[in-house]
């Protein structure tokens, strides 16, 4: 796995609309070390220094981008990442952008020129994050192997798919951690928003503080779709680093302040920091060797339902026990293989009731120390932590629950780290109302929690609490100002203060056997 960055490769990239508002001259053919300073250091001087101050504008940044090669115009594509270049990197150098780990990052895909041939068709596209080292790319696998093992569960590259447009389908693969394939339509705006999980210090080989972080390269490969061949017509990449929240916004806020202490001479041997990264084009027979075959080939038939995208991203994260359709692929393959008698498939539906009905019955119970390892992954399934059954398949009950709450976090992630924690200590759900009753001749209260906030519910409790029977409570009244008797009903019920205290006062009806119970406040 190696790229090659000539200086003919480069990119040149612009910011604000209103730098670029000179006329620029027709160019055929650009050279950078002889043209590149002459033509656009002048006016592009100083872009990015109110970097931290000014609100990002994808839109206003494309407008000021200047005119690519003429050769890539007619057949071409552009990748446009939505992050700012660093302002510390050498003219002669490859561009270095700083991100945010776990922050979602637009990257602006389009195809340029004529896009007649490209009429109802669609592209196949795959974004991944790549070593940019070449000591490390031969350790690429190793080095992912190691980091799944470090943080199970979890992603190194993520597609935001609420916030992404003009997908038609995407494709995750639980298996390529730093990669992803989606389905998009060249002749409409597409975009696809991304986040990147690791850190770059993360595959550094000593880890002591304060080492410096190794690069990746974020990479775009673009291939024909409906074809049996899968072709691929184009890749763009760009070198990155991440850093922890908020770590990118500081290294910028460094890099600008190293940068106003040098010289005047100094800085225009220096790249002006850009508001976009633009993704350098790579060879497309260098792709062809640094291809990386974890990022599956197979994608599902596009329908342009958006819902279907974002059932696959539920399917990603949730860890969806049940996928119907390979349940229905895998019975009709067994009754062909049985000669058609369907003797596998009801064997597989009277297997698959049992589990569900072991499901559901543990659904909600609490997880006991005394369970087996066959417990606990039924356990797991029936409380939707079916994607961790496999880290936990060894694990008894007393296992389980003697992981803490920041264990649980660190294997499964901060949400359902949370959730899982939260299932095994069997925490009850916070009510929305707390209020105490007592009885006249009885100075001990007891609390009443409410998650519904109905006067039904409340008279249920009410019922459980002095061991009489629901029907035998007629009507439950609240006392007003001045005394006054106020029908509770549940609007009374819900404007009540919490933890409010109330002493219950029974009064026998004249024309029933049921009793009208008042609530007098305390205060």
């Amino acid at each position: 796995m190696s790229f090659g960055w000539s200086l003919n490769d480069v990119v040149t990239q612009g910011s604000k609309r209103s730098k670029m508002s000179h006329h620029v001259p027709t160019i055929t053919s650009w050279d950078i070390n002889d043209s590149l300073a002459a033509d656009f250091d002048g006016s592009l001087s100083g872009l990015g220094s109110e970097l931290g101050t000014t609100s990002y504008n994808m839109s206003e940044a494309l407008l000021a981008l200047p005119v690519f090669k003429s050769e890539n115009l007619d057949n071409g594509f552009q990748y446009i990442l939505g992050a700012a270049t660093s302002p510390a990197v050498k003219l002669n150098e490859e561009t270095l952008t700083y991100l945010n780990q776990g922050q979602s990052y637009e990257i602006k895909l389009k195809k340029l020129g004529d896009l007649s041939d490209f009429q109802g068709k669609y592209l196949r596209s795959i974004v991944k994050i790549c070593f940019h080292e070449r000591r490390l790319q031969y350790m690429e696998r190793e080095q992912i192997d190691s980091w799944r093992n470090t943080r199970p569960g979890e992603r190194i590259l993520d597609i935001d798919v609420p916030l992404s447009y003009g997908l038609v389908d995407v494709n995750i693969d639980r298996d390529c951690l730093n990669g992803t394939e989606f389905i998009w339509d060249p002749t409409k705006e597409t975009g696809v928003y991304v986040r990147v999980n690791c850190i770059s210090t993360e595959f550094t080989a000593k880890k002591h503080g304060g080492e410096k972080g190794v690069p990746f390269r974020l990479q775009v490969e673009s291939y024909t779709y409906e074809d049996r061949d899968n072709k691929l017509i184009h890749c763009g990449s760009c070198q990155i680093k991440v850093f922890k929240p908020k770590g990118a916004d500081r290294k910028h806020k460094t890099d600008r302040e190293k940068m106003d202490k040098r010289t005047e001479a100094e800085k225009e041997k220096y790249q002006p920091s850009y508001e976009c990264t633009v993704l350098t084009e790579v060879p497309l027979d260098q792709v062809a060797n640094i291809a990386t075959p974890s990022v599956s080939v197979s994608v599902k038939s596009p329908n342009n339902s958006f819902a279907n995208l974002t059932q696959s991203f539920s399917d990603m994260h949730a860890g969806s026990p049940i996928q119907k359709k390979p349940q229905a692929d895998e019975d009709d393959d067994s009754s062909s293989c049985n000669g058609g008698s369907g003797s596998s498939k009801k064997l597989k539906s009277s297997s698959s009731s049992d589990d569900l009905n072991t499901a559901v019955s543990l659904k909600g119970k609490a997880l006991t120390c005394d369970a087996c390892a066959q417990e606990v992954t039924a356990w797991l399934q029936a409380n939707r932590f079916s994607s961790y059954k496999q880290i936990f398949q060894n694990f008894s009950g007393a296992d389980l629950l003697r992981l803490t709450r920041d264990d649980l976090i660190q294997i499964c992630g901060l949400a359902d780290g949370i959730r899982l924690n939260n299932a095994l200590q069997s925490k009850a759900i916070r009510p929305r109302l707390i209020i105490y009753v007592c009885q006249e001749s009885d100075s001990v209260y007891h609390a009443l929690y409410l998650e519904h906030l109905t006067s039904q519910e409340l008279l249920e409790k009410l019922a459980k609490l002095y061991n009489v029977s629901g029907e035998q409570i007629g009507e439950l009244y609240c006392q007003g100002p001045s005394g006054i008797y106020v029908l509770l009903n549940d609007e009374v019920l819900q404007n009540m203060s919490e933890q409010s205290r109330f002493c219950v006062e029974a009064m026998k009806s004249e024309t029933s056997d049921q009793y009208k119970v008042l609530l007098k406040s305390i205060s």
